[in-house]
C-alpha cells in the first residue's frame, strides 16, 4: 500500500528524497548486558501472542490483520518514549542534525501557531490543520521562538525515522519490530482493543492522551492535556510501559506492508528487507475516532523515513546477551 493514502492527521509527508529510501538501520550495536530490568527498560520474556485484529474498527487498507500467531525471543524495550532531556544529550554528545534541521522545516500543527506564523506557512490542501513551518524541530517544536521549557519529560518529536535509529543506535540500542512493539505494547492482554482492555476510559477516567472533542476544531483536552504529556502520565500497562495508545506515534524498525506472511506461527518477523515506508504505532495526542481511530494497540500507520511532526517520537528496545551461566 502506498503510505500516502493514510489520512494525513496519522503521518503528515514531506516529499521523500529518493537517495536516502534505501537507506537501513546502522549496524546493530552491541547487545545490552544487563539480563534484569533497568530503570528504562523492562526483559519481556517473548513467547507466542496473537498479533493484529479481525475487528472491523479499523481501516480495511492498514493491514491491521488478519490476526496471526508471532512468536518472539525475550527483549529489552524502554518504558516510555524517549524524552527531549534523553535527545538533548545524544545531540550534545555527537553533534547529530536531525532531517528536520538540516532540511529546515518540519509539520506543526496549526491551532498551535501564532496567528502570523499561521499564515505565512505553506498547508496541505486536503489537511490544512497541517503547517509546514519553516525552522520548526525537535528544540523549536511550535518553530521560531518556541522552545522545550517546561517539557523536559515529554516525548521528542519532529524526529525522522533516520534521526531515531541514529538515537538508538549511539545508546547501543535499536528500534523495536513491530511485532515486538505490539507485544509490549498489549501488556500481556490477549486481543484487547487497547493496552488496559476494551474500554477506552475505564470508570470513565481517561487512561490515555488523545484528541478530546470535535476535530479538528476543538480539543477540550479533557485527559488533561492539548498537545504532548509527559512520559511518565497515566497508568502504565500490565508489562510497565507508559503510553502505548495515543500522546506520539513511534517509530519502528520494520518497512511497511499490508501482505504478511502466512507462516504460523511467524518467528521474530522483521518486515519486508525494502520499502518507501517505515511503521509508525501507537497513534498520538491528534488521532480521533471520527477521523484517525489509530489509538487502538492493533492499529498501525507508516510514513517516509524522512518525514517529521510534531505527533511523532520513538521508543528503543535492545537484544539482551545470552546469560553467562549458559554454555
Amino acid at each position: 500500500m502506498d503510505p500516502t493514502t493514510h489520512p494525513a492527521c496519522c503521518s503528515p509527508q514531506r516529499r521523500a528524497e529518493p537517495h536516502r529510501l534505501t537507506l537501513q538501520a546502522p549496524p546493530p550495536a552491541a547487545p545490552i548486558s544487563s539480563m534484569p530490568a533497568t530503570e528504562a527498560m523492562v526483559l519481556l520474556p517473548g513467547g507466542e501472542f496473537l498479533m493484529g485484529t479481525d475487528d472491523q474498527e479499523g481501516f480495511p487498507t492498514d493491514g491491521e490483520g488478519p490476526v496471526r500467531a508471532v512468536r518472539l525471543d525475550p527483549f529489552l524495550i524502554d518504558t516510555h518514549a524517549v524524552t527531549n532531556e534523553q535527545f538533548a544529550a545524544f545531540t550534545a554528545a555527537t553533534g547529530h542534525r536531525t532531517d528536520a534541521e538540516r532540511l529546515g522545516w518540519s509539520y506543526v500543527f496549526a491551532g498551535f501557531l501564532p496567528a502570523a506564523l499561521r499564515r505565512t506557512s505553506p498547508r496541505p490542501d486536503r489537511t490544512p490543520w497541517w503547517c509546514a513551518v519553516k525552522d520548526a524541530a525537535w528544540d523549536r517544536p511550535e518553530g521560531p521562538g518556541s522552545d522545550l521549557d517546561g517539557r523536559a519529560d515529554h516525548p521528542v518529536v519532529h524526529v525522522s525515522w533516520h534521526d531515531a535509529a541514529a538515537y538508538a543506535h549511539w545508546a547501543g540500542k535499536r528500534l523495536p519490530t513491530e511485532a515486538e512493539w505490539e507485544y509490549a505494547a498489549r501488556g500481556g492482554l490477549e486481543q484487547a482493543r487497547y493496552p488496559w482492555g476494551d474500554e477506552l476510559d475505564q470508570g470513565g477516567a481517561p487512561r490515555c492522551n488523545i484528541w478530546r472533542g470535535t476535530f479538528p476544531t476543538k480539543n477540550t483536552a479533557a485527559d488533561g492535556y492539548r498537545a504532548t504529556a509527559p512520559v511518565h502520565a497515566f497508568e502504565p500497562n500490565g508489562y510497565g510501559l507508559y503510553n502505548t495508545a495515543g500522546n506520539v506515534w513511534e517509530w519502528c524498525a520494520d518497512w511497511w506492508t499490508t501482505t504478511h506472511p502466512t507462516q504460523r506461527p511467524l518467528v521474530n518477523p522483521t518486515g519486508p528487507t525494502t520499502g518507501s515506508a517505515r511503521v509508525i504505532r501507537g497513534g498520538s495526542h491528534m488521532c480521533h475516532a471520527s477521523y484517525c481511530n489509530r489509538y487502538r494497540v492493533a492499529a498501525r500507520s507508516a510514513n517516509t523515513p524522512d518525514s517529521s511532526s510534531g505527533h511523532t517520537g520513538f521508543r528503543c528496545a535492545a537484544t539482551p546477551s545470552p546469560s553467562k551461566e549458559r554454555p
